[in-house]
């Protein structure tokens, strides 16, 4: 559990299973929740906030399973939950549980992660409609980027892809520099954590092995980007530039562009983008004919504007937005 907090780079928390059962009644709830071990997990003194959803099921007040839960948690630690926000934030010094309710089946977990995983701790300067980090590393890993020849990110804002391939290239944990909800529990072991850090540490490689190359048009963009490889400690690894697309050369034969170019999702922009799109494809065509291309776009259809015939290899979400991540 600890090892998958240091090192996934697109999950979002890790969550401890520790009960599952079935549940029709407010009063089955509470008394299956006072069987299950709390007391092994959470530290006394320490907030405990619950996160309940329900579907399906002959429990559906939400706010009914959180109490009930509560008080089976009671009765084992002396400690009363609170229900938490329903957002997916938490500041990691709060323990949180999980209980998710489906078809009247009731899985309890702990949340191990304590802050979104996404968090490296790196980003604190942004730029315009920033890419959460663990979109970025499922970026470059869909990419299949061998960590050898150029990447290239020619609308790279804030930094968050070439980072991320950084930190990918090198073997640096993406969790390397911050704190989990884990480290909070009860029979958390310092020591054990350390040996694992310090055996992390010993792996990471001294540079990488090719050249990681991020440019964009707005220069407050490369100036976040450049603070945030900085705080990442891969800074030495980047070419951060300001730079627009049409200026673009190709730095080798072959190589790898991973990019999230503007989605064109409010009106007005439509046309402006087609051409962005077009001149992109154009300069591919021309200048970097050996090379691979990952994208991630929203729904609309740009992309086509590149001539380029691209397969869909990855979808999901970013910022609420339907997208998916298309390579050729």
């Amino acid at each position: 559990m600890a090892l998958a907090n240091l090192w996934l780079r697109t999950a979002s928390r890790v969550l401890v299973r520790i009960g599952a059962f079935h549940a029709r009644a407010l009063g089955e709830l509470e008394r299956r929740a006072s069987l299950l071990p709390w007391d092994k997990y959470l530290t006394p003194g320490r907030p405990v906030h619950l996160r309940v959803t329900s579907r399906k099921s002959r429990l559906y007040h939400q706010g009914a399973i959180a109490e009930r839960i509560g008080n089976g948690i009671r009765q084992v630690t002396g400690t009363s939950p609170e229900s938490a926000p329903g957002n997916e934030e938490a500041s990691g010094d709060e323990q949180v549980v999980v209980v998710r309710v489906l078809r009247d089946e009731c899985l309890v977990s702990l949340d191990s992660s304590g802050e979104l995983l996404h968090r490296r701790g790196y980003r604190l300067a942004t730029a315009k409609a920033p890419l959460r980090e663990t979109l970025a590393a499922a970026l470059v890993m869909a990419s299949e980027w061998d960590g050898a020849h150029p990447l290239i990110d020619p609308f790279s804002g804030s930094g968050t892809i070439p980072i991320e391939a950084a930190l990918l290239a090198r073997k640096i944990p993406p969790g390397l520099n911050r704190h989990f909800g884990f480290q909070h529990w009860r029979g958390y072991e310092p020591a054990k954590w350390e040996l694992l850090v310090e055996s992390a540490r010993r792996g990471i490689l001294a540079e990488t092995p090719g050249a990681i190359l991020g440019s964009d048009r707005d220069s407050g963009a490369v100036t976040a980007a450049r603070s945030n490889a900085e705080r990442a400690g891969v800074r030495g690894d980047l070419t951060l530039e300001k730079a627009s697309v049409s200026t673009l050369k190709s730095p080798g034969p072959v190589g790898w562009m991973v990019t999230n170019p503007p989605y064109g999702t409010r009106l007005g922009e439509r046309q402006r983008l087609r051409d962005l799109y077009a001149s992109l494809g154009n300069i591919l065509r021309r200048d970097f004919p050996g090379w691979h291309l990952t994208m991630l776009v929203a729904a609309g259809g740009l992309e086509r504007q590149t001539g380029i015939a691209l397969r869909t290899v990855l979808e999901t979400n970013n910022g609420g937005i339907r997208v998916r991540a298309l390579s050729a």
